[in-house]
């Protein structure tokens, strides 16, 4: 098997996760899978290559190298739903989200497969996010965690009409102080040309809920992004670079923001 993931690590008291990039899927599991599957369509797509200035900031780095229809990092090990009362997919996927079904008939993964593929793909990420935090706090007495995501912007299983560009998540006000979202949204409130909403159809999924702990200075933001600022959203999503320009340095000033309030937080001496 091939690494689960990719990680680098920096100095900044920041930790970016991005654990819907990843393409990769066993011989054995893609044999099983549907036309509709096959292509991977509800792929974080190119969200590392448009996120290519983390170095420059310092930050840690994590991101997946199998596909979300493998496991979904973002759910709960459980497999308990994220929005009760909404369209959920699982920690081992079964429809996309046009709820087109990813496995043949009678091929879906049974509990014993999806406790192999639990411990074999989303415990190794879950416990780099952990230890990183950790080593980041023990430095700094501060973590900050960026869940990087992005979406196609009309998908009707989630939300209705298009999506905004921009979509933070703190779960609801639990996961991040709302000084640090506040200068989030100061950022998106002074940039043209993109809207923006704060824990709306998207608070955040099991990883911004699960490490964002305010209260021992752990800090966690979702951002999920509409594929459309910077890519191709249909067949062979295509990524574009002139949409890409104008959207990646409102991402950098995102982080750079989020760094700098980190910077009031962090240990001093």
């Amino acid at each position: 098997m091939n690494e689960v993931f990719r990680f680098a690590v920096g100095d900044a008291p920041m930790l970016v996760s991005m654990p819907h990039v990843g393409t990769q899927v066993p011989d054995d599991i893609a044999a099983r899978f549907t036309g509709a599957a096959q292509a991977l369509p509800d792929t974080d797509w190119h969200v590392d290559r448009l996120y290519d200035f983390l170095s420059e900031l310092g930050v840690s780095v994590v991101a997946a190298n199998y596909s979300r229809y493998v496991v979904d990092l973002n759910r709960a090990a459980d497999g308990q739903p994220l929005y009760p009362g909404a369209s959920n997919t699982g920690l081992c996927p079964l429809s996309t989200f046009e709820e087109a079904p990813i496995y043949g008939a009678g091929t879906e993964p049974d509990e014993a497969e999806i406790a192999v593929r639990r411990a074999a793909y989303w415990q190794p990420y879950h416990d780099r996010i952990r230890n990183e935090l950790d080593a980041i706090h023990a430095r700094h007495g501060v973590a900050l965690l960026w869940d990087a995501h992005s979406i196609r912007s009309f998908v009707p299983r989630f939300f209705e009409g298009r999506l905004p560009d921009f979509n933070f998540g703190t779960g609801g006000g639990t996961s991040a102080d709302p000084t640090l979202l506040a200068g989030l949204e100061g950022v998106a409130r002074r940039t043209s040309g993109y809207t923006w909403i704060s824990n709306g159809r998207f608070q955040g999924g099991a990883i911004t809920r699960g490490y964002g702990d305010p209260a021992a200075g752990r800090h966690a933001v979702q951002l999920e992004l509409s594929q459309i600022t910077y890519m191709n959203e249909d067949p062979p999503y295509r990524f574009d670079e002139a949409l890409a320009a104008g959207v990646r340095p409102v991402l950098r000033d995102l982080l750079a923001a989020a760094l700098e309030w980190a910077g009031t937080k962090a240990r001093v001496g």
